[in-house]
């Protein structure tokens, strides 16, 4: 029977100014809705034993690992700000360009290893590494052994919790970390009076002093170190080094503790905070740096860490937990209630009264479990929230969550795929406060990056490469000549951050932010580009050297590199960068000569090409790979996050991307594995998505090394590379925002890669390019209703599968011949709910 579905139009006013949305989502009903009952709880029967089963919250700023230990609890915390290091040293290997004629004499040679190794002289330093704050133990004298143990994390709310009994009392403790306040809140109570007894004591791993700064208070005073090694640089007696003679010393930090209670007693001394014979007691947390700013020496040109927590704390120490607790749920409801994702519960035992890790180890198994993948989707949302409120401060590697000294990777910014990962899902899952984190960080990497580019590449414009950090460092990494160039050298990240720029104006259509703030940095780095690029002696334009992020290939004759030229993600990227602002141009209607010159460069940029294995070639020549099934599949960027492929528009490269895919197979580290869930979807195939999430969702241990199959989730759904990185978790989110809803190209699809498994659900809240705010009701694999609230109106293009028959002059166009559905186009108004209902 043919579905017919209809249109209808209503007007709400006019209420779309930004700060007028939240009033207008709440009068409509869109994208308000918050599941019920305990759907959206990660919750255990046992204290975390390891690091990556511990419950994260955050505000933003102040993070949190909750270990739940009934007699010893363990809270380690971090703060976005702290970082070793200080401001980018601008005088690192200056005269690195003058390598680049001999680099690229050799590359046209084909002597590809000689190439290699001279590249490494226009290495500069590594990045600075995100460090830990402190630890909280708080040992609570307990009558008997504890019992009827639970902890749990409400994502929802933001709040965690770990419940327990001993000797017939009941015991509670409620953890959140307030946006609103600024301060992590924790409250102990017993369900009988005065039976409440523990010490809370505090360390950081960073050199520090402890001071009692009142009779329920204690501080901790301390400095982070001028330079941290990389985890994986061993060739230094000192990898930490606290003074820095000659540059500027690493900046101070202030971690303060502070407990009140309303009947026991409570003494502060240099042992910590002893807390007697109390039915309730509530102790605040409140921390603060002296980062201020990626230009400003944070010890010499710091703020006063010390005002700043202090100022945090006695603010929050004023009002009652009851109202502590109400700021920080509303705070976290204006932006998490946004958007909701229902799937039916899957047939037998309800699952959510199965604690998390269970849920896991079935699933993995095969069990279904609908309602996890669900949780699994809101809770990168919850961790973006969680993790990124700071403008310049995005989340990094591991959010702004890290416990070592040396973090994996110095849990830095690592911009050939993971920090856009992060945000690839942030404007769709209606959450684009959280990506000026990462915007603002830009517009500083764009400014070193103007000297990176002078001095390493001797171009105009601005440049990017491997990793930054908080002080949004730019040129190649590798420590003057001791990295390996596949991934050292690799001067396209800032082109890649680029398209977050432009992104950000096709969900939102901020005119204002596109003029002055994403079209100068996008033609700076445009203007890099352009003098980047090369001819290769047959026509065309190509980059010299280039590389495809940490992949090596093997010649005709046998030798392996990952120096070569032109590389396939390196044009895509370029090719992007040029589309992006040829059409920002066409918008701005400023700059037509530098549009006309872009026009007429992307033209003679090397065209993709398909390889004897009917693959997208992912080298200048169609050379084999080192390793056939490696994590990274950055030349299908053109495919995903990019725009230049599709299924729709150039089939034939579509076809050749699922053969990639294929011979890469689908292992891989965690984050991989969310990559290609998003390209899979992206192909419209959303039963291979579907099985990716799966084998993303699988159950992972602390001791997995295989990045080509240990790739998944640990206990506390944190994302296993291994070990931890955050975006694994975003770039699933991601993954599951694009089998909903995609909009890259000219229309919105709706339930583009819709999988079997999920034949019938409900989303509210998902965002399109263009301001259209979406939600969605589906059954049997097919709509049944759509809700689009119009934030900006103009023209929408909606591609559905099923025929329509609309009202209110719609005007219809149908496609024809190549399978894809229908397309509507029709004109929308600031302000309006269309809806799309099916009989």
């Amino acid at each position: 029977m043919q579905t017919k579905l209809y249109f209808v139009c209503s007007n709400l006013c006019k209420l779309m100014q930004l700060k007028l949305l939240p009033a207008l989502l709440l009068l409509t009903g869109i994208a308000t809705a918050q599941q019920k009952g305990n759907t959206l709880k990660l919750w255990y029967q046992q204290p975390a034993k390891e690091w990556t089963e511990a419950l994260p919250v955050g505000n933003g700023r102040l993070g949190a690992m909750i270990f739940g230990g009934a007699g010893d609890e363990l809270i380690q915390l971090n703060e976005a700000t702290l970082w070793s290091g200080g401001p980018v040293n601008n005088q690192v290997n200056p005269d690195a360009y003058k390598h680049l004629p001999s680099i690229r004499a050799k590359l046209f040679k084909g002597d590809y290893a000689a190439a290699s190794e001279e590249l490494k002289e226009m290495q500069g330093l590594y990045s600075q590494s995100y460090l830990p704050l402190g630890d909280i133990h708080i040992k609570q004298q307990l009558p008997g052994t504890p019992a009827a143990y639970s902890r749990d994390l409400n994502v929802a709310d933001a709040i965690a919790g770990t419940t327990f009994t001993s000797n017939g009392i009941g015991y509670t403790r409620e953890i959140f970390a307030s946006g609103k306040d600024q301060v992590i809140v924790i409250r102990l109570t017993a369900n009988k009076k005065q039976q409440l007894n523990c010490k809370i004591s505090a360390g950081s791993q960073l050199r520090h002093q402890q001071l009692v700064s009142g009779q329920q208070e204690i501080t901790l005073k301390g400095k982070a170190p001028a330079q941290v090694d990389p985890s994986y640089v061993n060739y230094n007696k000192e990898p930490i080094i606290y003074e820095d003679t000659k540059g500027c010393k690493g900046m101070r930090f202030e971690l303060k503790l502070r407990a009140s209670s309303s009947d026991g007693s409570i003494k502060a001394d240099t042992g910590g905070i002893t807390i007697s014979n109390a039915t309730q007691a509530v102790i605040l947390v409140s921390a603060a740096t002296s980062f201020n700013g990626f230009d400003k020496c944070p010890d010499n040109e710091g703020k006063d860490e010390h005002k700043l927590a202090t100022a945090y704390l006695q603010a929050a120490a004023q009002l009652p937990f009851d109202e502590l607790r109400r700021r920080h749920v509303d705070d976290f409801h204006y932006y998490f209630n946004r958007v909701s994702f229902i799937l039916p519960p899957s047939p037998g035992e309800d699952r959510t009264k199965l604690p998390t890790d269970e849920r896991l180890r079935r699933y993995a198994t095969g069990a279904q479990d609908a309602e996890l993948e669900a949780l699994y989707f809101q809770f990168g949302r919850y961790l973006l929230i969680s993790s990124s409120r700071l403008n310049g401060v995005p989340a990094n590697l591991q959010g702004i969550w890290n416990k070592e000294l040396r973090a994996p990777w110095s849990s830095n910014y690592t911009i050939n795929i993971n920090t856009q990962m992060n945000y690839w899902a942030a404007e769709a899952v209606n959450l684009p406060e959280m990506h000026r984190s990462l915007l603002t960080l830009i517009q500083n990497v764009a400014s070193t990056g103007r000297y990176t580019a002078k001095h390493f590449y001797n171009t105009r414009g601005w440049a990017a490469n491997h990793n930054t950090d908080i002080w949004a460092l730019s040129n190649p990494v590798g420590n003057l000549g001791k990295g390996d160039p596949q991934w050292a050298n690799w001067p396209m990240g800032g082109n890649w951050l680029c398209q977050h720029l432009w992104e950000h104006y096709r969900f939102t259509g901020d005119k204002k932010f596109l003029r002055d703030t994403a079209y100068p940095i996008m033609k700076a780095a445009a203007q890099f580009s352009l003098d980047w690029l090369v001819s290769d002696g047959k026509g065309h334009l190509v980059t010299a050297p280039a590389t495809s992020p940490e992949n090596k290939f093997i010649t005709e004759t046998g030798v392996k590199s990952s120096v070569s030229i032109a590389t396939t993600m390196d044009m895509s990227i370029i090719r992007d960068l040029f589309s992006n602002l040829v059409d920002a141009d066409s918008i701005l209607q400023t700059d037509m000569a530098f549009r006309d010159t872009l026009l007429q460069k992307k033209s003679k940029l090397l065209p993709l090409q398909i390889g004897k294995k009917g693959n997208l070639q992912e080298w200048y020549k169609d050379w084999e790979d080192e390793d056939p099934e490696h994590r990274h599949i950055s030349h299908l960027f053109g495919l995903f996050p990019g725009r230049e492929i599709s299924p729709l528009t150039t089939p034939a490269f579509a076809e050749a991307c699922k053969r990639t895919l294929a011979i890469r197979g689908d292992g891989g580290t965690g984050w991989s594995k969310a990559w290609k869930i998003n390209v899979w979807a992206r192909l419209l195939d959303g039963n291979h998505a579907y099985k990716l999430l799966r084998e993303l969702l699988k159950i992972s241990s602390n001791d997995a090394t295989d990045y080509h199959n240990a790739g998944g989730t640990y206990s506390n759904l944190f994302c296993a590379h291994p070990p931890f990185q955050i975006d694994g978790n975003f770039g699933g989110t991601s993954g599951i925002t694009e089998m909903l809803l995609q909009s890259q190209l000219n229309a919105i699809q709706l339930l583009p890669a819709i999988p079997d498994a999920w034949a019938s659900g409900e989303v509210k809240g998902l965002v399109a390019r263009g301001g259209f705010v979406i939600d969605m009701q589906w059954a049997d694999g097919k709509l049944k209703k759509a809700t689009i609230l119009a934030k900006n109106g103009g023209p929408c293009r909606l591609r559905v599968l099923q025929p329509l028959k609309g009202s209110n002059n719609l005007a219809l166009s149908a496609l024809k011949g190549d399978g894809t559905g229908y397309l509507y186009t029709f004109n929308t108004t600031a302000g309006n709910v269309y809806t799309l209902i099916a009989e």
